[in-house]
């Protein structure tokens, strides 16, 4: 799809993420020439935007590129005419995320920002406004892919494949992570790994691992038990057993912990909330807090590396690799969220998937995976991914019953008086986000 201008707009600009998307396009700017680039958010954003963008104009000043910059809270203006639309935006900010921990821990529950209560209570707030801007795509950027970010990633994906015409891909960074982490523990250059992964997003399995194309997967679930650095930032490092990787036959994703660790990550997660009032949304306060006033040394002029604590590393390699192969059409394997078409048999053809995808000019298709999909990997996909399914009617339509039975059924609430106690705490809580629910009004 080379064009003489290639405009990007990144909807979400003044996040704290930005300087390292904007190291990404600097770095990669021979194969992926971007001509415009438009950081936009919002009123209450406007202050981090300009503290972001003023960085970033040092960024692009320092390296020479010729990538024209500007900044906006005008989400229709950036959209119009642009080839790539970046999401990554947090509805109701970093306190909403709090809120979204701290309402589960309440109740006895695990609180995380995209899986369990609270990534359903982010997916009520997000679904909504990412269906709008597809809706500005649709008019004012019709041929535009829509790359997102935004958490939780997978049922964002899945909403805008249901409700939207405009193409679109879900990004994560744990799969590039997962790669680093491998080549981490062999202490071998990641170019030399090759993965291949399944499952939906923050419920994937990596069941086959390749080192210089020989399948390595069994040994190195041996080499993975007990190890450290097998996680995310904002996942506790609790090692995998043994005999149980041997059991599974892949490895889980960080998020798996929360599944298979459950007691011993609430635990975990109460113990600080009883202690400190705190979890994981006030210490990335805090990280915040501390990056931005950073960004505003005048002398700044690269993305400092404690952004490396927000959590989002390869953030930046995951996006520009995406869009850089649609640009140059280079047919290369990327694991992505698209929509399943049958891959996946045993989920619906309209679900988003995670998985390995061949990447061209016209968006990404996805591969049959080569190992097999075990009992207890369908299960419990078929479960989240039911939970999902009601998330994305429950947002879409403001269907208390949906949104009820979606809580039911996800395995990190699983008591329908539970649910009912946390959705009606969700509903109170976020009603300034939620007015396509009438019960948040009451």
């Amino acid at each position: 799809m080379r064009k003489k201008t290639l405009k990007i707009a990144v909807i979400g600009g003044g996040s704290s993420y930005t300087p390292e998307l904007i190291e990404g396009f600097i770095k990669n700017y021979s194969e992926l020439p971007v001509t415009e680039l438009v950081l936009v958010d919002v009123e209450e954003g406007r202050s981090k935007l300009e503290t972001v963008g003023r960085l970033a104009e040092r960024m692009i000043e320092k390296t020479g590129v010729p990538i024209q910059l500007s900044l906006t809270l005008d989400r229709r203006a950036a959209i119009a005419g642009a080839d790539f639309v970046a999401t990554q935006m947090r509805i109701g900010l970093l306190s909403a995320r709090s809120r979204d921990e701290k309402i589960p821990l309440r109740h006895g529950l695990i609180g995380q920002e995209t899986t369990g209560a609270g990534g359903f209570a982010k997916a009520l707030r997000t679904i909504p406004v990412i269906l709008d801007i597809c809706r500005d795509m649709e008019e004012l950027a019709p041929d535009a892919f829509l790359v997102n970010f935004t958490n939780p990633a997978g049922i964002v994906t899945e909403a805008v494949i249901k409700h939207s015409k405009i193409r679109t891909m879900g990004l994560c960074n744990l799969p590039i992570g997962t790669r680093m982490q491998i080549a981490g523990l062999y202490d071998i250059d990641v170019a030399r790994v090759e993965t291949e992964m399944v499952g939906i997003n923050h419920l994937n399995w990596t069941t086959r691992i390749l080192i210089d194309g020989e399948d390595v997967t069994r040994s190195f679930l041996s080499k993975a038990a007990g190890a450290s650095g097998l996680t995310m930032k904002n996942i506790p490092d609790f090692g995998w057993d043994d005999d149980f990787l041997q059991a599974v036959g892949a490895l889980p994703c960080s998020y798996h912990r929360y599944y298979y660790m459950r007691n011993t990550m609430l635990e975990h997660m109460q113990e600080k909330f009883r202690e400190h009032g705190t979890t994981r949304a006030d210490d990335v306060i805090g990280v915040e807090a501390e990056l931005f006033e950073l960004y505003k040394d005048p002398e700044l002029a690269v993305k400092p590396p404690q952004l490396e604590k927000r959590g989002g590393a390869y953030y930046s390699e995951a996006a520009v690799n995406l869009i850089k192969a649609i640009y140059n059409n280079t047919r290369n394997i990327q694991t992505v969220n698209v929509k399943n078409n049958g891959i996946l048999p045993f989920l619906p053809n309209d679900a988003s998937v995670e998985i390995n995808c061949v990447i061209d000019a016209q968006g990404a298709h996805p591969i049959q995976p080569l190992a097999p999909v075990t009992a207890q990997m369908r299960g419990l996909l078929q479960v989240v991914k039911a939970y999902e399914e009601l998330t994305v009617k429950a947002a879409v339509e403001g269907d208390y019953a949906s949104a009820l039975q979606a809580l039911a059924i996800h395995p990190l609430v699983g008591d329908a008086a539970l649910a009912k106690k946390v959705l009606d705490d969700i509903l109170l809580e976020n009603k300034e986000w939620l007015p396509q629910f009438p019960q948040a009004e009451e």
